[in-house]
């Protein structure tokens, strides 16, 4: 018996495509006698610009002694099966740690925070070496899974892009609680699922809350507004001057926003950047005077990427006081997993792009 997945041959662009694979997939590594695995039926995966990149065949590595790969690290299911003191039970939402720590460990994944791997050994899936979730039923180690609201049979898919922001938040508490830090203002650049979920975790901080983006149409400004937050479009080091953010999550990854955010922040600012930027694009910087800015404000930049297991908590937690509606709202296009390909193809007013794999349960 076998099952359709959306599968990819790393390295390799235009090798994305819907086929076959076996139904049941061998116990991870780490699991090798399978006792601790839920049997989930999948619901949804959502895409974002990390698959676009593996599809393109920029990066991404597939299982061991295999050249296709399953991707979907976004995930949503329903619990089928559950083992005995896993802690699940059948018709729980669930969705799946993306990283796995590495097997030496490093000292970081030793203690559960596999997100900061030190040695490059992690695995992750639908990534690097591990199947992903674009497929109608897959295993999870119960370990490695969290529970969500029953509202969330939708929305819930959101619950990876949540935890990076939700690490995000985290280390932006931790460096500024390094003196007395209590915050009122922050800037959000960037309206995309990333940007928007920021904004959605700062207001329920009670924060005054700024999203910049350049798109003035679309849903992007009504779902901004919908939080109680401003939305700007204007010129970044302009917005900057004016609302002198204290913290700002940046989520663009372009260079002329990262540097206006670099040199625009309140005192004692905290920036935490969450966008990659593209290679090979050069700016002209003034960077004794970028030093000087930060040195003389005591301002504080961290890069912050990936989750462990307690973001994810966070993140379902997070989803679960946000309002569904508005959560729905930025699952813009829904694409059959028969036709999952069309997902990869941009659309104007597309916010987060998902793939459908059950009809019957779910987006």
């Amino acid at each position: 018996m076998g099952m359709p997945a959306l599968t990819v041959r790393p390295g390799e662009p235009g090798s994305l495509a819907v086929r076959e694979i076996p139904d049941r997939e061998p116990p991870a590594a780490d699991d090798a006698a399978g006792e601790n695995r839920l049997l989930v039926r999948g619901l949804a995966a959502g895409v974002c610009g990390t698959d676009r990149e593996i599809a393109s065949g920029a990066y991404g590595s597939p299982p061991p002694g295999r050249d296709r790969l399953v991707l979907g690290h976004e995930s949503l299911g329903r619990v089928e099966q559950a083992p005995p003191g896993s802690g699940f039970a059948p018709g729980d939402l669930v969705a799946g740690v993306v990283r796995r720590p590495d097997p030496v460990p490093c000292g970081a994944c030793a203690r559960g925070e596999f997100d900061m791997c030190r040695n490059g050994r992690y695995t992750e899936h639908g990534i690097r070496q591990l199947d992903g979730w674009a497929r109608e039923r897959w295993s999870l180690d119960a370990r490695y899974a969290v529970r969500l609201a029953p509202a969330l049979s939708r929305a819930g898919v959101l619950t990876e892009p949540t935890t990076v922001v939700a690490k995000a938040w985290e280390q932006v508490e931790r460096i500024g609680g390094r003196s007395w830090f209590e915050p009122s203002r922050v800037l959000v650049t960037g309206a995309g699922p990333i940007g928007l979920l920021a904004a959605l975790l700062a207001t329920q901080r009670g924060l005054r809350t700024h999203v910049l983006d350049r798109v003035t149409g679309g849903p992007k400004p009504g779902l901004v507004r919908d939080l109680g937050a401003e939305y700007h479009t204007g010129d970044p080091e302009r917005v900057m001057a004016d609302v002198r953010p204290e913290v700002v999550i940046e989520a663009t990854g372009a260079g002329t926003v990262v540097f206006a955010v670099l040199r625009g922040s309140a005192p004692y600012g905290v920036i935490c950047l969450t966008g990659v930027s593209p290679a090979g694009r050069r700016l002209t910087v003034d960077a004794g005077a970028l030093n000087r800015e930060i040195v003389l404000e005591n301002d504080a930049v961290v890069g912050s990427v990936n989750a462990n297991l307690r973001h994810y908590r966070q993140a379902a937690r997070a989803l679960g006081r946000a309002d569904p509606a508005w959560l729905e709202r930025l699952l813009s296009r829904r694409v059959p997993l028969t036709r999952a390909t069309e997902a990869f193809v941009p659309q104007p007013d597309d916010v987060k792009v998902v793939i459908t794999l059950d009809d019957s349960d779910g987006p």
